[in-house]
């Protein structure tokens, strides 16, 4: 009797793992099914269970052919979550090349301090010395309410120029720079209540930089509506969000590109690859590590959802994660510098339908929570 109750719970843990495994593959917005995107490190981890017990069913029983079924059937669902993770370990293929920096060379490097500070958090003072430690040429706060702008008032005195939006509930999003800005726009791409940052460096060097900071609503957000109903967010908004600032890079394909922010979404998903496929930029960390950003307290809990994407032309010397007391959120510090540029991008690809649709339903998504 115990041991046909444990041939069952194997059974029923191994279809769950197949479902969540494969639900994202569903063409939904829904936070429930997007959600399941973020954990295939844990779900790799957890299929360990299941295949122990199948283990312990078999040496009991004696191995049978639904033994070995189960066996290749959970085989095959960590095989299926590999390929999310693998290509961002160093046994793929990087996509950002690695500068060979000759000792002594006088090579123009560009940092970029990317970080989202949380803010219900009052390290004010321990985050300013971060940030002179690390000391980035740029650097992108988000979650900046009229608090921490307060607490990061000394960094004005060390970056000539500044440009976002202080806003509380998390929605606020600053750029200091010490390189001159062109131009710089604050721009509401999809609600009137999520800015993101679009500037022009003129990088020494390097020369002009088109830069982008974001912080897309993530699904699953708790809100209330105008209709006064607790509601969670799904995916349409933050999906729409990434797809216009990858249209913006597109149709400027001949000057380079930094895209960064929290996306609150993972690298591997069909929303981060999509953005990536249309845009044509780069994620440095492909073919080296997975630097995961969130969540800072619980380590076997993190997902890589802090990010930055470059275009062709840019060389990596380094990437790191960086400590954000008291934030939930791990900083993502890259240091750059430029090689040759390829020329230009083929026109029209095959995903600019299916980011128009995601462009559609998230503007009605954002009307909806916007209204009112």
């Amino acid at each position: 009797m115990l041991l046909k109750l444990l041939l069952w719970v194997i059974r029923l843990l191994v279809i769950l793992m197949l479902v969540v495994a494969l639900l994202p593959l569903i063409p939904s917005g829904q936070w429930w099914v997007r959600l399941w995107d973020f954990p295939r490190l844990q779900l790799t981890g957890a299929l360990v269970l299941p295949l122990l017990l199948l283990g312990v069913h078999a040496w009991l029983k004696r191995p049978r052919k639904e033994h070995a079924v189960w066996g290749v059937v959970i085989l095959a669902i960590a095989g299926w979550h590999l390929t999310h993770i693998l290509p961002f370990t160093s046994v793929w293929s990087t996509e950002v090349p690695t500068a060979e920096v000759q000792p002594g060379e006088n090579r123009t490097t560009l940092k970029v301090l990317t970080a989202n500070v949380t803010y219900t958090n009052d390290h004010y003072a321990e985050v300013l010395e971060m940030v002179q430690r690390e000391d980035p040429d740029l650097l992108l706060l988000i979650e900046v309410n009229s608090a921490w702008s307060e607490g990061l008032a000394p960094l004005d005195e060390d970056y000539a120029y500044r440009v976002g939006e202080v806003r509380g509930e998390g929605l606020g999003i600053v750029l200091w720079s010490r390189i001159p800005l062109l131009e710089n726009e604050v721009k509401y791409l999809v609600s009137e209540r999520r800015p993101s940052i679009f500037a022009t460096i003129d990088a020494p060097g390097i020369g002009p930089v088109r830069f982008v900071g974001a912080h897309p609503v993530p699904p699953g957000l708790e809100e209330r509506t105008v209709s006064n109903e607790d509601k969670r967010r799904d995916s349409r908004e933050r999906d729409a969000e990434l797809m216009l600032i990858a249209r913006h890079v597109e149709q400027d394909p001949d000057n380079r590109w930094i895209v960064t922010g929290d996306f609150n979404d993972v690298a591997w998903s069909d929303t981060t690859k999509l953005f990536a496929d249309l845009s044509d930029l780069k994620d440095p960390r492909r073919g080296r590590r997975l630097l995961s950003t969130y969540h800072a307290e619980y380590p076997w809990w993190r997902y890589p959802i802090d990010h930055l994407f470059v275009s062709d032309g840019f060389h990596l010397i380094d990437i790191d994660r960086v400590k954000v007391q008291g934030s939930d959120h791990f900083g993502l510090s890259t240091t750059l510098t430029v090689g040759q540029k390829d020329q230009g991008k083929p026109e029209a690809s095959p995903e600019e339908e299916e980011a128009q649709e995601m462009v559609e339903e998230g503007a009605e998504d954002a009307a909806e929570h916007d209204g009112g």
